[in-house]
Order: structure tokens, then sequence, then C-alpha cells
């Protein structure tokens, strides 16, 4: 039998029940499904609707099937289509006729939006305790190596010394703006939409306060149209994932990137790492490539979802059955990238000795030169043009700043005296003492803080 085909004299083809069937996907809704069924029908015995003998009856039935889907007892039907009519199919098996008043003063419309902003909540919820996780892991870094020297890049060039621990609460302030956007998504997300009906309410004595409370929203939707049809905080969801995954996914290139051979930065433990199925001294960041990659797919989802709700007319149309795949895989992308990358961070060894001996290579001091300069008086374009002749002038040489002597630094300026060696990559990271800056007070204050805010989240 077939509960959607009423005013039809003829089944739907087999191929079309089977490329509108959402049940193969959807099915994960069934805790938020029967969750709001259950709150509907206390609502519907409250108001009168139905009996309250009626309404334990079902929500009885309704607790036995989320225990029957549990233990993997219940075969889902694609030709009742989706999760809804599948619980609400086997409602009326397990109960009767009563099991058919469920649906009273409902719509699978304003029924599905209430599921998908239930699972948002708790996706978020998970997804703020795995940002907070990974947050944790660059904080134990951080602290783990919070004197550790290492070259800063732009250009991928070195460019000057930063503290490890700078460099790592960078990501921890990336992540803390994620934090932010999930936060706000959850505002938008916590909206009560069902009493919608299918677009505009529904004729019965309801009580739509009560709903709320039962189910744990704050608010309510306003206007039925809107309540059905929004997506919006699906969309939201899935920008602030891939704004998320943009971030894993720079670090990863960096923890790809510092544990090769020609950076030797970093040793990543080998239950995070995998073997060459030719070559025997391997030793590939997979974990890192592989969110690196499976960014482009929180991508793509991102995209699919706002290419389909772009022409959308109000109020609902089957067109947005597409909001859940894309969406669920995100949320378990970014779940699982942020669970594996935490782990792979608590693990993994700085080569202290390797990052502080690049910090020290090269002419990566130049710009404290100029600074030396401008203290002396010279105004900082000239001093820029001074050093960069020097450097110009050591780099054909073949000698490092720190072995030239006076009298050819004096060739470009008699502003150079004896304490121009002084300047160190220790007197450089020391000289950045401002809020934000590299120097060691400076991120000694920053994990301090890092630590707050992990510690009041």
């Amino acid at each position: 039998m077939s509960y959607l085909r009423g005013r039809f004299k003829k089944a739907a083809d087999k191929a079309v029940t089977e490329y509108t069937a959402s049940i193969p996907f959807d099915w994960r809704l069934y805790p938020y499904d029967i969750a709001g069924s259950i709150a509907h029908a206390r609502m519907l015995a409250k108001q009168g609707i139905i009996s309250n003998k009626e309404a334990e009856i079902i929500t009885q039935g309704l607790a036995s099937i989320k225990e029957e889907i549990e233990q993997d007892k219940v075969q889902f039907k694609p030709e009742l289509e989706d999760i809804h009519m599948n619980i609400e199919a086997r409602l009326i098996e397990k109960v009767g006729e009563v099991g058919g008043k469920l649906h009273t003063a409902r719509s699978r419309n304003d029924q599905v939006a209430l599921d998908m902003r239930l699972f948002t909540k708790e996706a978020i919820g998970d997804t703020l305790s795995g940002l907070k996780k990974f947050q944790q892991a660059l904080i134990n870094l951080a602290e783990t190596n919070k004197n550790v020297v290492m070259p800063g890049y732009t250009h991928l060039q070195r460019a000057q010394p930063v503290l490890l621990a700078h460099h790592l609460l960078a990501y921890f302030e990336m992540l803390r703006r994620d934090t932010d956007r999930f936060n706000d998504c959850l505002k938008r997300s916590d909206v009560m939409p069902l009493g919608s009906g299918a677009i505009a309410g529904v004729a019965y004595d309801i009580d739509r306060e009560f709903l709320a409370k039962e189910l744990g929203f704050s608010q309510l939707s306003r206007n039925s149209l809107d309540a059905v049809s929004d997506r919006d905080f699906v969309v939201e969801y899935e920008a602030a994932a891939s704004i998320a995954m943009m971030h894993l996914s720079r670090l990863a290139e960096e923890i790809i990137l510092w544990s090769s051979a020609e950076f030797d930065f970093i040793e990543l433990d080998e239950a995070y790492a995998t073997g060459s199925s030719i070559m025997p001294q391997k030793k590939n960041p997979d974990v890192a490539e592989l969110v690196r990659g499976k960014t482009g797919r929180v991508y793509g989802n991102l995209m699919a979802i706002l290419t389909t709700m772009k022409g959308l007319p109000l109020s609902y149309n089957r067109d947005m059955q597409e909001d859940k795949e894309g969406f669920f895989d995100s949320v378990n992308t970014l779940r699982a990238s942020l669970e594996v990358f935490s782990g792979m961070l608590n693990s993994l060894r700085v080569k202290a000795e390797n990052t502080g001996r690049a910090a020290r290579q090269g002419y990566i001091l130049a710009t404290d030169l100029a600074d030396y300069l401008v203290k002396k008086g010279e105004a900082f374009r000239t001093a820029h043009d001074i050093v960069a002749r020097l450097v110009s002038y050591a780099v054909k040489e073949g000698k490092s700043l720190d072995k030239l002597k006076l009298a050819e630094y004096k060739s470009f300026s008699p502003l150079f005296g004896e304490d121009v060696y002084s300047i160190t990559v220790e007197s450089s990271l020391a000289a950045r003492n401002n809020i934000g800056g590299t120097a060691p007070q400076r991120v000694e204050e920053a994990l301090s803080r890092a630590k707050k805010i992990i510690n009041a989240d």
C-alpha cells in the first residue's frame, strides 16, 4: 500500500520510486523525527485534539520503533519515500488506526524542517566540541615547544624568525573565529518550525510554545512559508564548515611541508602516517593530505546547496530533498577531520634543532638591520635600500651577515657600529614585544589567554 497515492489510479514506476526515495540517506533523521512526533502527540492531547490515551499509545509506539531502528530490526521501504512515512507506516502497523492520528495538524514540510533543525543543532554541538579539542591540541603543542624558534615565511620564503608557539597560535585564532561562526549558526538553527503545516499554518488550535519547550527551541518561526522553505541554517553550517576546513587544510599543507626531508622540522607519529606499496623507506603524511583533499568535498557541498536553493520559488519544492546528502557528508567530514587532526598534533614531535638552525641561516635578520639604522636616525626607506644592497653584496661574497666585517658594513653606511653584532635571532624575537607580536613575553601571554578561552568555553 502507498500512503501517498490516494488520488492516483496508477502505481509509480519502479524507477521513479527509486529515484525519488530519500530513505537511503534521510533514515539518520529517525531520532529527531521520533522526538518531534512524540512532542507533537503530547501537544495534540494537551489541546484536546486527540485523547490522552491515544497520545500515550502513539508515544509508546514511537519509543518502541526507535528501539527497533537502533537494534537494526526495521526494514525501510523505498516505496514509502522517506523516514517520516516509514516511521508513520510502522506506527500504524504496531498500534493500529490510532497511529494515523499522529499526522493531524502537521505536514511533512514542517516535519522535515523540524528534523533538519534538530539535527543541525546537535551537529553544531558536536562540531564545537571537535573545535575545542583541536584548539587544545594546538595549545598543548605550543606549550611543549614554546621556546622553539623557527623561520616565519611569506611567499614560502624565509622572512623573519618567530616562535613556533606563535605560529601555532595563529591557527588557534582561526579556530576561535570558526567557533564564533558555529555559535552564530546555532542561533538561527534554534527556531521551531513545527505548526507551519504545508505552507499556510494549520487549522487547529495548537500550542507551538509548548512544542518549542518540549523540543528545546528558544524561538518560534514567524512565517509559515518561510519556515517550511528555509534552509539558510544548512547553508550557514556548510559555509562555516568550509571555512573551518580551509583552516585545517592550511595547517595540513604546513604539516606536509614540515615533515618532508627538505624541511625536516617535525616527525609524524607512525600511527598518523602510512608506507608505500613499492618504496620501503617512505613515511607518507596521508592524514594531512586527506584533510587537505576532503576540504574540496566540503566546498562542493556548499556550492551544491547554494545552487539548489537559488532558483526556488516559495514555498517547499522537492528540490529541497537535495539538502541532506551533502550536508550530512560535510558534518561527518569536518567532525572526522577535527578528530584525526587533533590526534596527529598531540603525537607529532618537533625537531627544535632543525627549526632553530633554519631560523639562523641566510639573511633572515635583514629587517632588523634596517630597524637598527632607523633607530640611529636613518629614514626607513633609505635604510631598506642600504640593507638590500648589503644583502646583495653578502650573497655575491658568499657570506652570511654575521660573517661580514665592520668595515664592510661601514662601506654601506657610517651608522653601522660594533653593536651591529648584537643583532641576533633572540634580539629579533624580543624586539617584537607588542600585543600580537612573537616576543617570548607576548607568546606567553597569548598562551595564557588561549587557555582561559578554552576553559571558559
